[in-house]
């Protein structure tokens, strides 16, 4: 018997925002890459983004200050993404909606076009996936040193939850 070959995983994107509403901006983008290496960047807000949700700041825990000294400037994260990104011509998000938006603004004001797209991490699950999906992603969450609301941490815990529903998935558990 052979063994089974190296499973590919999707790369995921995830973006922390400073909120929710209208005026709402990308202030951290993490990545997990498919060999499931991730990485993440704080972004400087420009001067006319003023929109700030202390709600939100309590979910991810980055204050708007710290953005300013340890952010990368809009222009840089968004050739960063395209060198990621451009190759493989796509990464997939589990809340496609604001992050493709978020991604939009981003790209907008670094006056420059994403050379990949954003796709909804749902087309890939199969219907076994999406059941298994909220209790798995939950005993990853107990299991691992996951930073919860943190970009880089959440794309991983996407990528593990989307792994091990599919192994799960296929083993008819």
């Amino acid at each position: 018997m052979t063994a089974p070959a190296m499973e590919t995983l999707p790369t995921v994107l995830d973006i922390e925002a400073s909120g929710f509403g209208r005026g709402s901006y990308p202030i951290e983008i993490g990545l997990a890459r498919a060999d499931g290496s991730c990485c993440a960047f704080l972004i400087q807000p420009l001067d006319e983004w003023t929109h700030w949700d202390p709600k939100a700041e309590l979910l991810h825990g980055i204050s708007r200050e710290r953005l300013f000294q340890e952010g990368y400037p809009v222009r840089q994260v968004a050739r960063w993404l395209n060198d990621e990104l451009a190759g493989l011509g796509k990464a997939y998000s589990d809340s496609w909606g604001y992050d493709n938006t978020w991604l939009s603004l981003l790209f907008h004001h670094a006056g420059m076009l994403p050379r990949f797209r954003l796709e909804a991490l749902r087309i890939l699950l199969t219907e076994p996936q999406q059941a298994l999906w909220s209790q798995t992603k939950e005993a990853i969450i107990g299991d691992q040193p996951i930073q919860r609301h943190r970009a880089g941490d959440d794309a991983r815990l996407l990528q593990l939850t989307y792994q091990h529903t599919r192994c799960a998935a296929e083993q008819g558990t």
